[in-house]
């Protein structure tokens, strides 16, 4: 397997976990689960935080999408 398809399917299955969480995330708020979505949203960061370590997001649209996040639990 050649080093571009091995980062590619990295980098997608760091993608597919972030919206994963993500959803999660708008799933409870929706429910009106807002403890639970307290609990949720530092799981959030985290995985917003390590996938721009790595250089799968940019920073500022991880900072973009955590505020925007933090927005949506008030």
């Amino acid at each position: 397997m050649r080093n571009s398809e091995r980062k590619h399917q990295h980098n997608r299955s760091i993608t597919s976990k972030l919206r994963r969480l993500e959803k999660e995330f708008r799933e409870t708020i929706t429910a009106g689960k807002k403890d639970e979505a307290v609990k949720l949203l530092p799981g959030v960061f985290s995985a917003y935080d390590k996938a721009v370590k790595v250089g799968v997001v940019k920073r500022p649209t991880a900072n973009r999408k955590k505020s925007r996040l933090s927005l949506s639990l008030k």
